[in-house]
């Protein structure tokens, strides 16, 4: 089968490692994913994860803590830490060699993310998952996907929400909400959509890095990408 994508950056928030539960990691959460991924290495796809921590600490969630901005912001990057360890253990339980890189140093369990490096691994067929967003405070891990996908040259950002596509509104909020298939990057800012963070999504739109926004939760999701079917909604040109 031929696939469409030859190397892709696949952007997960923390939260959709929440499942039905109000924080943590949910067990079947992390190996529905961990399965998704697998499926997409095994087409030969080379695959890099960005992962949020908003399971776990939000840097936003320091306002009114007495915590300092930026310290809530380091404590997020960790967060993400954690995911990632979560994801390598789940995805090497199932057969799939990864290797964790951070943007803050911590060689005692993960590499720190080298541009050079983070290519070579992919050629080599190791999914590779990096974490602690960009390493600086006041950025979002929607910025680390879209930093991380322009570095490595990535084909697309895939990134994997609770619903199967950009629409005019919050179809959980609102039923009469319509999905897009296809917009432009001008569309979306003309239109007030929120696909990702402004700053994101402008490095994606100067640097044309395509978007395509899906259901997660639904099986065979990344395999049909993949493979060139139409899900979800895509954001180009």
């Amino acid at each position: 089968m031929a696939i469409k994508y030859k190397r892709v950056l696949l952007k997960l928030s923390g939260e959709s490692l929440m499942g039905k539960q109000r924080y943590g990691i949910e067990s079947d959460m992390l190996q529905h994913y961990a399965y998704q991924i697998k499926e997409l290495h095994d087409l030969g796809v080379e695959v890099a994860v960005v992962i949020g921590g908003g399971n776990i600490f939000r840097g936003i969630q320091a306002n009114g803590s007495g915590i300092e901005p930026v310290t809530g912001d380091y404590m997020g990057m960790l967060a993400t830490v954690i995911n990632g360890l979560a994801l390598q253990s789940a995805l090497e339980s199932v057969g799939v060699f990864t290797r964790l890189m951070t943007a803050l140093r911590m060689e005692s369990i993960a590499e720190p993310y080298i541009r050079r490096r983070a290519i070579r691994h992919l050629e080599k067929g190791r999914v590779v998952i990096c974490a602690a967003g960009t390493g600086n405070p006041y950025f979002t891990t929607d910025s680390a996907a879209a930093l991380r996908a322009n570095e490595i040259a990535a084909d697309v950002i895939l990134k994997g929400t609770r619903v199967d596509g950009i629409y005019t509104a919050d179809p959980e909020k609102d039923p009469s909400a319509i999905k897009f298939d296809k917009l432009t990057f001008a569309k979306v800012i003309n239109l007030g959509l929120e696909v990702m963070d402004m700053t994101a999504f402008t490095l994606c739109r100067q640097n044309n890095m395509p978007i395509i926004v899906f259901d997660i939760n639904a099986p065979d999701n990344l395999r049909r990408i993949a493979l060139g079917e139409d899900v979800g909604t895509l954001v180009e040109g």
